[in-house]
């Protein structure tokens, strides 16, 4: 799924177009529909034509609720700017275009709605030339611009066509193994308690998994998850969540709430940023000056330290370090609004730098803001981090070449990796000079759980082999002749699968035969025991059993086939091989006839045993007597 959010001046018909768009009005509360006005955040779902479904988060156009505006366009794959034709650009239109950028969001279509209200064609000209204009020095420019109307539906086919487009452009959210969930609404619903929902970053969820409520820390579990208003039992990245959680009360999460692994974030209450300030603003950000943080869905007040300087002025850059009146959650590379305490007023943003700020820095230090540039660059185990993403299964050199580092800084970096766990060791690596293949952690969970899905999928089709062929599983999953070993082996240590001679199953599985099957190999056994040397031949086993029932025994050593027609017991095989060799020994050389005699069998069990031994390498023939190949072999 893809989440779009709306954007634009109030009145200038966003729920208007939303309903158009998918039949649903995002106005949920009293006060809206009675002021005609969105006040808060909306939700609404549609397919796109290629039957993609998508989100759109509407937001209110109003000055007077921008903040609300704030906690709902973070985290969306592209924008529906919303101009009316009628009246062109106005100022929260502005506001809006600038908080977009800010915010990195740089696909997106600009609908001018009330088309059907403007008769002269130039009058629509002028607006489309505005508009441009505005879009040219931001993310944005290039987006295309539909004239349409809500009431008519003129240009809404136009519209989805362009909306389709735009999204098919935009790479799949990442999956870096630590979902987070920042919470834009939490209520209750009869019957099933606590509900929270938001926009998925950076991992899954699965039902039944513990979860943690930041930043409070409070613990609960993930009771039933829907996106696009379908149960789900994993929700992926970049996809509208609503989260069923146990464990918690409606009052104890909020907006502004982060939904998390346990460990997987910290809190903070000093965060390190890269600021950019609006020129349109007006205003300078100055040293120890109070501003409203906006991050995620969050909305925090702080006092803001400039670094090296005492401001950083109208569409200036500077270094910023912000502390918290409360905690915070925040990832690195997060992209953040400051606006002004009071009166409000939007004065810039920018990214998240260092989430956990070490200590209050003295803001003259040269030292600090060259830290801060190299963390703006990516440091060595960022620059690692990122590579392994897009490499998967790799080595250490090529990793480092990737990231194009030198071993003076790789060392450390795969060390600090490969300790802290985003990297997994397949074969012993943990440095440029080591053999051996690393994968981020991320991609290794993804293939493990592709593994988990394919044993599971086999063993429903095949409830009584013992495994998957190892051959099959490299195919399946795509891997390569050399990974599976080192893949196989790292997941036989983590408990992931279990390896037996004919191939890897789960754990948990096990062969079950049924009470008819019992019985059947319980008769079956029992003429191999009463004339274990004249055993029933393999035709007469799959016809009494069954084939698959057949192939089990075979699979738990129960019996051992010899040669297309003869099966033996396990416990008759040793003994026959024992007492040969003995033979063999003794004598130096026996024939078919020799065999046959000593185990009161006929010649077709005495030659087909005599060829299996000289198969495996036991016994070699010389004429017609056979002698050990190896006669110092026990």
């Amino acid at each position: 799924m893809r989440v779009i959010a709306t954007a634009g001046h109030v009145d200038h018909g966003k729920s208007a177009l939303v309903e158009a768009l998918t039949g649903t009005h995002p106005d949920r509360l009293i006060e809206e529909k009675e002021r005609e006005m969105t006040i808060d955040l909306g939700f609404a779902y549609f397919q796109l034509p290629g039957g993609e479904p998508v989100a759109i988060v509407d937001v209110p156009g109003h000055r007077d609720f921008i903040e609300n505006m704030l906690a709902g366009v973070g985290g969306v794959d592209a924008a529906l700017v919303v101009i009316a034709a009628d009246e062109g650009v106005m100022p929260q239109t502005r506001e809006h275009l600038a908080i977009l950028d800010l915010l990195g969001i740089h696909s997106g279509v600009v609908a001018l709605t009330k088309a059907d209200l403007v008769e002269d064609r130039e009058w629509l000209d002028l607006v489309r030339g505005e508009v441009e204009r505005l879009l040219a020095p931001t993310g944005l420019a290039q987006s295309p611009i539909l004239p349409v109307s809500a009431r008519t539906r003129q240009g809404l086919e136009p519209l989805t066509r362009a909306l389709s487009q735009v999204l098919a452009g935009q790479p799949p959210r990442p999956d870096l193994g630590r979902p987070r969930l920042p919470v834009d609404r939490a209520f209750t619903l009869l019957g099933f308690g606590t509900v929270v929902t938001g926009t998925l970053l950076d991992g899954t969820f699965q039902v039944g998994e513990e979860v943690e409520v930041l930043p409070e820390g409070r613990r609960a579990r993930v009771r039933g998850l829907e996106s696009h208003h379908q149960k789900i039992e994993r929700a992926v990245p970049g996809s509208r969540v609503a989260m069923n959680l146990t464990g918690v009360e409606v009052d104890e999460v909020r907006r502004g709430h982060l939904i998390a692994h346990p460990g997987d974030y910290l809190p903070t209450q000093r965060l390190d940023l890269r600021v950019r300030q609006l020129a349109e603003a007006g205003l300078p950000l100055e040293h120890n000056q109070r501003v409203k943080l906006f991050l995620g869905t969050s909305e925090i007040l702080a006092r803001a330290r400039i670094l090296g300087k005492d401001q950083v002025g109208p569409g200036e850059e500077g270094w910023v370090q912000l502390e918290l009146s409360r905690p915070a959650v925040a990832a690195r590379g997060d992209h953040f609004i400051l606006r002004r305490a009071s009166p409000g007023l939007t004065l810039g943003g920018g990214t998240v730098v260092e989430p956990h700020s070490p200590r209050r820095y003295r803001r003259s230090d040269p030292s600090v803001r060259d830290r801060l540039e190299a963390l703006g660059r990516g440091n060595p185990a960022d620059l690692l981090w990122q590579s392994a993403l897009a490499l998967g299964i790799t080595s250490a050199s090529e990793l480092v070449e990737r990231a194009c580092l030198d071993e003076s800084q790789a060392r450390p970096a795969l060390g600090e990796l490969l300790a802290d766990g985003r990297l997994v060791a397949l074969g012993g690596a943990a440095g440029p000079d080591r053999t051996g293949s690393l994968i981020a952690r991320p991609r290794w969970e993804g293939l493990m759980q592709d593994l988990a899905r394919l044993l599971s999928e086999y063993h429903q089709a095949h409830p009584l082999r013992s495994g998957m062929p190892r051959e099959e599983a490299r195919s399946r999953l795509g891997l390569g002749q050399k990974l599976l070993a080192p893949v196989l082996a790292q997941a036989v240590l983590e408990n992931r699968v279990l390896e037996g001679p004919r191939g890897i199953r789960l754990p948990e599985f096990q062969v079950h035969f049924s009470p008819a099957q019992q019985e059947g190999i319980k008769e079956c056994l029992a003429l191999f025991s009463r004339e274990p040397f004249n055993p029933p031949s393999v035709k007469a086993c799959q016809e009494a059993l069954g084939e698959e029932v057949f192939a089990a025994l075979l699979e738990q050593d129960r019996l051992r086939q010899v040669s297309a027609e003869v099966v033996f017991l396990r416990e008759t095989d040793e003994k026959m091989e024992a007492e040969i060799r003995q033979m063999l020994t003794r004598k130096g050389t026996t024939t078919v006839a020799e065999v046959r005699d000593h185990f009161g069998t006929s010649r077709k069990y005495a030659l087909a045993y005599l060829e299996h031994l000289d198969a495996i390498g036991i016994t070699v023939r010389v004429g017609d007597e056979r002698r050990l190949r190896n006669p110092s072999t026990p």
